[in-house]
C-alpha cells in the first residue's frame, strides 16, 4: 500500500527545474502557474529544518515555499520558480491581491527568537541577488510575510536584519534623523503608498514597525516622519 501511495504522489508531482544555487532539490506537490514580482521572506518557527521540510512537502498540508535555507546555509528548492507555491496565504501588497501568484517564497530555518546566523544570511544574500538579476526585481520587491499579511503573520522576527538587506538593495530603509514630513502628511496614506493593506490599519502600522525598526504599536505610535521617509523612498524607487 505504501508503495502505491508513493508512486501516486510521484506521478502527481511535476518535474522541478532547479535554480542555479540550490544545494538540494526536494519537490513539494503544493503549488499551482504564475509570474514573479515579489520575494516574500518567512521564518519556519522550528528548532531545526526537518519539521519544516516535512510540512512543506506533505501533500495534505497545502503549504509550501519555493526555497528553504537551513541554519548551515544549505539552499533547498521545493517548488519550481515558475509555479505558484502556497506560502503567503490570505495576503496583499499594493495592487497585488494574490501574493502567491506573484511571488517567490523563502523560508528561513529560524525559530523566531534567535539571531539569524551568518551561514544562513550569506546563502540568503546569494539567493536574493540571483533572483533579483534573473527576475529583474527592484528594491521594492523584497518584503516579509508580516508585510503582506498584517495582523495575521509576524515573520520574519524583529531580529531579522532588514537594514542590512536594504543596504544591499533588497528593500528600503531610513536612518534617523528623519526629514520633516510634508505639511498635512497622512500616515495612513503613507502606509498605503509603501504597499500595506489598510483593511486593518493598526495591524499595518505594527508590521511597518517590525520591518523598518519603528515602535511596535498601532497608528498612534507611528512616527509620521519615519513613514514619510520610507514612502518617499518607495515613490522614488523603480516600480515593481
Amino acid at each position: 500500500m505504501l508503495l502505491i501511495v508513493v508512486s501516486a504522489l510521484s506521478a502527481c508531482t511535476p518535474t522541478l527545474r532547479p535554480g542555479p544555487l540550490a544545494d538540494e532539490v526536494l519537490p513539494s506537490p503544493n503549488f499551482g502557474t504564475r509570474r514573479v514580482s515579489l520575494v516574500v521572506i518567512h521564518h519556519t518557527s522550528n528548532g531545526n529544518a526537518a519539521p519544516a521540510l516535512r510540512t512543506l512537502t506533505n501533500p495534505f498540508s497545502e503549504v509550501s515555499a519555493h526555497y528553504l535555507i537551513t541554519r548551515t546555509g544549505r539552499i533547498v528548492q521545493l517548488v519550481d520558480e515558475r509555479d505558484r507555491a502556497w506560502h503567503a496565504g490570505r495576503s496583499r501588497w499594493g495592487a497585488i491581491s494574490d501574493v502567491n501568484s506573484a511571488s517567490i517564497g523563502i523560508e528561513l530555518d529560524n525559530d523566531g527568537q534567535e539571531p539569524y546566523g551568518q551561514p544562513l544570511m550569506a546563502a540568503l544574500y546569494r539567493l536574493l541577488e540571483d533572483l533579483r538579476v534573473r527576475h529583474q526585481l527592484t528594491a521594492l520587491a523584497f518584503v516579509g510575510h508580516a508585510d503582506v499579511a498584517p495582523g495575521r503573520k509576524v515573520d520574519p522576527s524583529p531580529l531579522f536584519p532588514w537594514r542590512e538587506l536594504a543596504q544591499r538593495g533588497f528593500g528600503l530603509w531610513c536612518d534617523q534623523p528623519y526629514p520633516e514630513p510634508p505639511g498635512g502628511f497622512d500616515v495612513t496614506l503613507g502606509l498605503q503608498a509603501i504597499g500595506y493593506d489598510l483593511s486593518a490599519p493598526d495591524a499595518a502600522a505594527w508590521s511597518f514597525g517590525l520591518h523598518y525598526g519603528g515602535r511596535l504599536g498601532g497608528l498612534a505610535d507611528l512616527d509620521p516622519a519615519h513613514v514619510a521617509c520610507i514612502a518617499g523612498a518607495a515613490r522614488a524607487a523603480p516600480a515593481l
